[in-house]
Protein backbone atom coordinates (compact mmCIF):
# COMPACT_ATOMS: atom_id res chain seq x y z
CA UNK A 1 0.00 0.00 0.00
CA UNK A 2 1.55 3.50 -0.79
CA UNK A 3 -0.03 7.04 -0.21
CA UNK A 4 0.81 9.65 -2.59
CA UNK A 5 0.85 13.06 -0.24
CA UNK A 6 1.06 16.60 -2.57
CA UNK A 7 2.31 17.25 -5.58
CA UNK A 8 2.37 20.06 -7.77
CA UNK A 9 4.29 22.68 -6.16
CA UNK A 10 4.73 20.92 -3.11
CA UNK A 11 7.20 17.32 -3.67
CA UNK A 12 5.21 14.82 -3.81
CA UNK A 13 6.08 11.98 -1.29
CA UNK A 14 5.04 8.37 -1.00
CA UNK A 15 4.36 6.75 2.28
CA UNK A 16 4.69 3.08 1.84
CA UNK A 17 7.45 0.44 0.78
CA UNK A 18 10.11 3.27 0.46
CA UNK A 19 12.69 5.56 2.27
CA UNK A 20 11.61 6.45 5.82
CA UNK A 21 9.68 9.81 5.92
CA UNK A 22 9.71 12.32 7.92
CA UNK A 23 6.65 14.17 9.07
CA UNK A 24 7.88 17.24 11.55
CA UNK A 25 7.13 20.63 12.70
CA UNK A 26 6.30 22.39 15.75
CA UNK A 27 3.28 20.97 17.85
CA UNK A 28 1.45 24.29 16.93
CA UNK A 29 1.74 27.31 14.59
CA UNK A 30 3.49 30.15 16.43
CA UNK A 31 5.45 33.44 14.82
CA UNK A 32 5.75 32.74 11.32
CA UNK A 33 9.43 33.50 11.38
CA UNK A 34 9.93 30.68 13.31
CA UNK A 35 7.71 28.28 12.06
CA UNK A 36 9.22 28.82 8.49
CA UNK A 37 12.66 28.33 10.50
CA UNK A 38 12.04 24.97 11.91
CA UNK A 39 10.21 24.25 8.44
CA UNK A 40 13.39 24.74 7.14
CA UNK A 41 15.90 23.50 9.22
CA UNK A 42 13.70 20.27 9.09
CA UNK A 43 13.57 19.81 5.18
CA UNK A 44 16.80 20.42 5.32
CA UNK A 45 17.81 17.49 7.87
CA UNK A 46 15.58 15.37 5.82
CA UNK A 47 17.50 16.25 2.67
CA UNK A 48 20.75 15.64 3.79
CA UNK A 49 19.47 12.03 4.51
CA UNK A 50 17.32 11.19 1.00
CA UNK A 51 14.41 11.40 2.82
CA UNK A 52 10.77 12.80 1.83
CA UNK A 53 9.40 15.84 4.11
CA UNK A 54 6.05 16.44 5.19
CA UNK A 55 5.58 19.52 7.54
CA UNK A 56 3.06 18.74 10.15
CA UNK A 57 1.76 21.77 12.71
CA UNK A 58 -1.75 22.90 14.33
CA UNK A 59 -3.61 25.97 13.53
CA UNK A 60 -5.34 25.05 16.73
CA UNK A 61 -4.66 22.22 19.60
CA UNK A 62 -8.46 22.52 20.57
CA UNK A 63 -7.52 19.69 23.47
CA UNK A 64 -5.38 21.61 25.58
CA UNK A 65 -5.17 20.51 29.28
CA UNK A 66 -6.66 23.72 30.80
CA UNK A 67 -8.90 26.49 28.97
CA UNK A 68 -6.73 29.59 29.31
CA UNK A 69 -3.30 27.05 27.20
CA UNK A 70 -2.11 28.78 23.77
CA UNK A 71 -4.34 27.02 21.07
CA UNK A 72 -3.32 28.60 18.12
CA UNK A 73 -3.93 31.20 15.49
CA UNK A 74 -6.85 30.21 14.13
CA UNK A 75 -8.44 29.22 10.97
CA UNK A 76 -7.83 31.67 8.81
CA UNK A 77 -4.26 32.84 10.25
CA UNK A 78 -3.10 29.39 10.72
CA UNK A 79 -4.11 27.84 6.85
CA UNK A 80 -2.32 31.34 5.67
CA UNK A 81 0.58 30.36 7.36
CA UNK A 82 0.65 26.62 6.37
CA UNK A 83 0.77 28.00 2.52
CA UNK A 84 3.21 30.27 2.95
CA UNK A 85 5.22 27.05 4.35
CA UNK A 86 4.11 24.87 1.58
CA UNK A 87 5.36 27.28 -0.75
CA UNK A 88 8.47 28.70 0.50
CA UNK A 89 9.83 25.19 1.47
CA UNK A 90 8.28 23.12 -1.11
CA UNK A 91 7.27 20.69 1.00
CA UNK A 92 3.80 19.32 1.40
CA UNK A 93 1.91 20.08 4.18
CA UNK A 94 -0.66 18.46 7.20
CA UNK A 95 -2.36 19.79 10.03
CA UNK A 96 -5.15 18.22 12.33
CA UNK A 97 -9.00 18.86 11.70
CA UNK A 98 -11.24 18.60 14.56
CA UNK A 99 -15.09 18.92 13.30
CA UNK A 100 -16.09 17.88 9.87
CA UNK A 101 -17.01 21.77 8.97
CA UNK A 102 -13.19 22.49 8.96
CA UNK A 103 -12.55 19.62 6.69
CA UNK A 104 -13.59 21.69 3.29
CA UNK A 105 -11.56 24.43 4.33
CA UNK A 106 -8.59 23.01 5.49
CA UNK A 107 -8.52 20.76 2.30
CA UNK A 108 -8.37 23.56 0.36
CA UNK A 109 -4.56 24.21 1.53
CA UNK A 110 -2.63 20.80 3.01
CA UNK A 111 -1.69 18.14 1.00
CA UNK A 112 -2.80 15.64 4.13
CA UNK A 113 -5.89 16.27 6.61
CA UNK A 114 -4.91 14.72 9.77
CA UNK A 115 -7.71 12.65 12.46
CA UNK A 116 -6.44 13.89 16.13
CA UNK A 117 -6.17 10.63 18.43
CA UNK A 118 -8.81 11.82 20.41
CA UNK A 119 -11.37 11.63 17.73
CA UNK A 120 -10.15 8.40 15.89
CA UNK A 121 -13.86 7.27 16.23
CA UNK A 122 -15.77 10.41 15.29
CA UNK A 123 -17.73 8.66 12.31
CA UNK A 124 -19.11 12.22 10.68
CA UNK A 125 -15.46 13.44 11.14
CA UNK A 126 -13.72 10.71 9.31
CA UNK A 127 -16.12 10.38 6.93
CA UNK A 128 -15.64 13.60 5.86
CA UNK A 129 -11.93 13.80 5.78
CA UNK A 130 -12.30 10.64 3.44
CA UNK A 131 -14.60 12.16 1.38
CA UNK A 132 -12.07 15.69 1.06
CA UNK A 133 -10.01 13.83 -1.78
CA UNK A 134 -7.09 14.37 0.10
CA UNK A 135 -5.34 11.45 2.02
CA UNK A 136 -5.62 11.37 5.85
CA UNK A 137 -3.88 10.39 9.08
CA UNK A 138 -5.58 8.69 11.55
CA UNK A 139 -3.86 9.07 14.91
CA UNK A 140 -4.78 5.84 17.04
CA UNK A 141 -6.38 6.55 20.20
CA UNK A 142 -4.36 6.11 23.77
CA UNK A 143 -7.67 3.74 24.66
CA UNK A 144 -7.72 1.86 21.62
CA UNK A 145 -6.74 -1.45 20.44
CA UNK A 146 -4.42 -1.56 17.51
CA UNK A 147 -6.75 -4.40 15.56
CA UNK A 148 -10.21 -1.93 16.15
CA UNK A 149 -8.38 0.67 13.66
CA UNK A 150 -9.90 -1.33 11.28
CA UNK A 151 -13.08 0.37 11.98
CA UNK A 152 -11.87 3.65 11.92
CA UNK A 153 -9.60 3.11 8.29
CA UNK A 154 -13.00 1.61 6.88
CA UNK A 155 -14.93 4.95 7.63
CA UNK A 156 -12.29 6.86 5.72
CA UNK A 157 -11.91 4.45 2.92
CA UNK A 158 -16.03 5.23 2.72
CA UNK A 159 -16.02 8.40 1.70
CA UNK A 160 -13.98 7.53 -0.69
CA UNK A 161 -10.29 8.74 0.28
CA UNK A 162 -7.05 9.30 -2.30
CA UNK A 163 -5.25 7.66 0.70
CA UNK A 164 -5.33 6.62 4.52
CA UNK A 165 -2.25 6.53 6.91
CA UNK A 166 -2.80 5.33 10.44
CA UNK A 167 -0.13 6.58 13.40
CA UNK A 168 0.57 5.05 16.47
CA UNK A 169 1.41 7.39 19.37
CA UNK A 170 1.17 5.12 22.52
CA UNK A 171 -1.41 3.47 24.79
CA UNK A 172 -2.51 4.44 27.79
CA UNK A 173 -0.61 3.28 30.89
CA UNK A 174 -2.37 3.69 34.32
CA UNK A 175 -2.76 7.47 34.90
CA UNK A 176 -0.59 9.77 33.51
CA UNK A 177 2.35 7.86 31.25
CA UNK A 178 1.80 6.04 28.14
CA UNK A 179 3.34 3.04 26.88
CA UNK A 180 4.46 1.94 23.22
CA UNK A 181 3.83 -1.77 22.62
CA UNK A 182 5.43 -2.77 19.52
CA UNK A 183 3.50 -5.68 18.63
CA UNK A 184 1.17 -3.15 17.68
CA UNK A 185 2.55 -2.05 14.54
CA UNK A 186 2.55 -5.13 12.53
CA UNK A 187 -1.09 -5.04 12.91
CA UNK A 188 -1.50 -1.46 11.86
CA UNK A 189 0.47 -2.06 9.14
CA UNK A 190 -1.75 -4.74 7.76
CA UNK A 191 -4.64 -1.84 7.54
CA UNK A 192 -2.54 0.97 6.47
CA UNK A 193 0.92 2.29 5.86
CA UNK A 194 2.02 3.03 9.36
CA UNK A 195 3.39 6.12 10.42
CA UNK A 196 5.14 6.56 14.11
CA UNK A 197 4.71 9.41 16.62
CA UNK A 198 8.30 9.28 18.42
CA UNK A 199 7.55 12.81 20.62
CA UNK A 200 3.74 11.94 21.43
CA UNK A 201 4.92 8.77 22.69
CA UNK A 202 7.07 10.09 25.18
CA UNK A 203 4.09 12.57 26.53
CA UNK A 204 2.95 12.25 30.44
CA UNK A 205 -0.35 13.42 30.26
CA UNK A 206 -2.15 15.11 33.74
CA UNK A 207 0.64 16.76 35.29
CA UNK A 208 -1.13 19.01 37.00
CA UNK A 209 -2.68 20.93 34.32
CA UNK A 210 -0.04 20.25 31.65
CA UNK A 211 1.35 17.22 29.81
CA UNK A 212 4.49 16.27 30.22
CA UNK A 213 7.29 14.13 29.13
CA UNK A 214 10.26 12.43 29.19
CA UNK A 215 12.21 13.58 26.18
CA UNK A 216 14.94 10.97 26.72
CA UNK A 217 13.16 8.13 25.81
CA UNK A 218 12.25 9.77 21.78
CA UNK A 219 15.58 7.72 20.41
CA UNK A 220 14.99 4.35 22.17
CA UNK A 221 11.12 4.87 20.61
CA UNK A 222 12.28 5.42 17.24
CA UNK A 223 14.75 2.94 17.09
CA UNK A 224 12.29 0.15 18.30
CA UNK A 225 9.65 1.66 16.19
CA UNK A 226 11.70 1.67 12.86
CA UNK A 227 13.35 -1.80 13.42
CA UNK A 228 9.88 -3.15 14.13
CA UNK A 229 8.65 -1.81 10.82
CA UNK A 230 6.94 1.48 10.20
CA UNK A 231 6.75 3.76 7.10
CA UNK A 232 7.33 7.25 8.53
CA UNK A 233 8.64 8.78 11.84
CA UNK A 234 6.12 11.53 13.34
CA UNK A 235 7.92 14.49 15.03
CA UNK A 236 6.93 17.33 17.06
CA UNK A 237 10.07 19.63 16.59
CA UNK A 238 11.12 23.21 17.94
CA UNK A 239 14.14 25.18 17.79
CA UNK A 240 13.57 26.46 21.23
CA UNK A 241 11.86 23.41 23.13
CA UNK A 242 11.55 25.60 26.09
CA UNK A 243 9.83 28.21 25.46
CA UNK A 244 7.27 26.22 22.60
CA UNK A 245 4.48 27.11 23.63
CA UNK A 246 2.69 23.50 23.50
CA UNK A 247 4.30 20.24 24.51
CA UNK A 248 7.66 21.87 25.28
CA UNK A 249 8.80 19.10 27.10
CA UNK A 250 8.55 16.30 24.28
CA UNK A 251 8.93 18.11 21.29
CA UNK A 252 12.48 17.64 20.19
CA UNK A 253 15.05 20.14 19.94
CA UNK A 254 15.79 21.19 15.63
CA UNK A 255 19.93 21.40 16.32
CA UNK A 256 19.71 17.47 17.42
CA UNK A 257 16.96 16.59 14.54
CA UNK A 258 19.97 15.23 12.43
CA UNK A 259 21.64 12.98 15.19
CA UNK A 260 18.11 11.59 15.80
CA UNK A 261 17.55 10.40 12.08
CA UNK A 262 21.01 9.08 12.26
CA UNK A 263 20.50 6.88 14.97
CA UNK A 264 17.24 5.99 13.67
CA UNK A 265 18.06 5.17 9.44
CA UNK A 266 20.46 2.17 10.12
CA UNK A 267 17.26 0.11 12.25
CA UNK A 268 15.15 1.11 9.46
CA UNK A 269 17.28 0.16 6.48
CA UNK A 270 17.63 -2.96 8.40
CA UNK A 271 13.94 -3.88 8.56
CA UNK A 272 13.63 -2.61 5.00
Amino acid sequence: MTVRIGGGAAREVLVGGGPLVLIAGPCVLEEPDRVLRIAEGCAAAAAARGLPYVFKASWDKANRTTGTSFRGPGLDEGLALLARVRATVGCPVTTDVHESTQVAAVAEVVDLLQVPAFLCRQTELLTACGASGRPVNVKKGQFLAPADMAFAVAKVRAGGAGGVLVTERGTTFGYGDLVVDVRGLPILRALAPVVFDGTHSAQRPGQGGHTGGDRSVIPTLCRAAVAVGVDALFLEVHDDPAVARSDAATQWPLPALGELLDQVLPHHRSAS
